[in-house]
């Protein structure tokens, strides 16, 4: 079941920025690669996606939504899933695990 309890309420000032977002009304598919893409294909995909973000006058607000939700898919203010990965380090399920691992038994 996903976890919505990170994204922001439904107060508009936490949404305006999207007005102004240079992907507003572009394709999704150029920002969320399909199944089974992969190599060369996916590569370029993200670098015209990454392209589009270059002049986005809202590309910090992107970048920051994506890491305050802990955006794990597509590209969001410039950054691939790759490099967002990196920048949010294990995911709850896998932090949960190694955790519960580590804990000493009752």
């Amino acid at each position: 079941m996903t976890d919505v309890s990170r994204l922001p309420g439904a107060a508009h000032h936490h949404w305006d920025w999207q007005l102004r977002a240079a992907c507003r009304g572009a394709d999704s598919s150029l920002f969320f690669h399909p199944p089974n893409e992969r190599g060369e294909a996916r590569d370029e995909r993200e670098k015209k996606a990454k392209r589009v973000c270059g002049g986005c006058p809202v590309r910090a607000a992107c970048l920051s939504h994506a890491l305050e939700t802990r955006e794990r898919f597509g590209v969001w203010g410039g950054l691939g899933e790759h490099e967002l990965r990196t920048l949010l380090g294990p995911a709850r399920e896998e932090r949960d695990d190694r955790d519960a691992v580590c804990r000493p038994a009752a």
